[in-house]
């Protein structure tokens, strides 16, 4: 059974206009455009120094991205492991930016300089490796890409042929909804639309006025008819 997490907490952008830095700011008066995210966990990458990661301050000071100084967790504090007694949550965004045990915040001119900034989740193409890799080209990642995941079956399945279900997540970044998501059941030569939901028997809708949840993933469930061995694909498309 798949399940979301609930996090508790005070809004970033609530907590930075308590200094002054009021919402949907772009750049402070002193130059800022980045807020940093440092930690206590101390790591070999850094070369002892602590984990930390940065969000642009548009995006920070944007209520309606819900960035969170979480210190709960399904309506409980969180445990260590999650990041006890503070953490960042930022919905919609690799996981990489969320920093635990959170030490300080600072506001900067630049993105952070750290190693998994830099260094580390950038997405390069295929013939790019370890001997011709040049960090400096890409951007860090901050949204993740629109996703879909069977879940029901493992990667190689012995069926009886007839008709079979297929149920699995699908996700977006940056709080896009999915719009679509298609499986085929022949290896990419024909697709059907599944079904979607957030909520057991309550159809899924993609749009802001929806009683949805943006940042949560779309669970989806689908029948097919399978007669010989072939493979099952999905496919999600993420809205605007």
């Amino acid at each position: 059974m798949l399940a979301s997490a609930i996090w508790g907490g005070a809004k970033l952008a609530d907590v930075l206009e308590l200094v002054g830095i009021t919402k949907l700011l772009r750049t402070t008066s002193f130059g800022g455009k980045h807020v940093e995210f440092v930690s206590v966990d101390m790591c070999k990458e850094e070369h002892g120094g602590p984990y930390k990661a940065s969000i642009p301050l548009i995006h920070a000071t944007n209520s309606e991205a819900d960035v969170l100084l979480s210190y709960e967790m399904n309506g409980k504090p969180l445990n260590r492991d999650h990041g006890y007694p503070l953490r960042v949550i930022v919905p919609g965004v690799i996981g990489a930016r969320s920093v635990k045990w959170l030490d300080s915040i600072n506001i900067i001119p630049q993105e952070c300089q750290g190693f998994f900034m830099q260094r580390d989740y950038k997405m390069f193409p295929p013939w790019v490796n370890w001997e011709n890799i040049d960090w400096s080209t890409r951007r860090p990642q901050m949204d993740f890409p629109v996703q879909s995941v069977i879940c029901s079956l493992e990667d190689v399945n012995t069926v009886q042929p007839g008709k079979i279900t297929v149920q699995g997540y699908a996700v977006s970044g940056g709080g896009r909804g999915i719009e679509r998501v298609d499986v085929s059941f022949d290896g990419s030569k024909t697709w059907v639309e599944e079904s979607r939901y957030q909520k057991s028997g309550i159809p899924y809708v993609s749009d802001d006025d929806a009683e949805s949840d943006k940042w949560a993933w779309v669970l989806f469930e689908v029948a097919g008819d399978v007669s010989q061995n072939t493979e099952i694909v999905a496919k999600a498309v993420s809205g605007c």
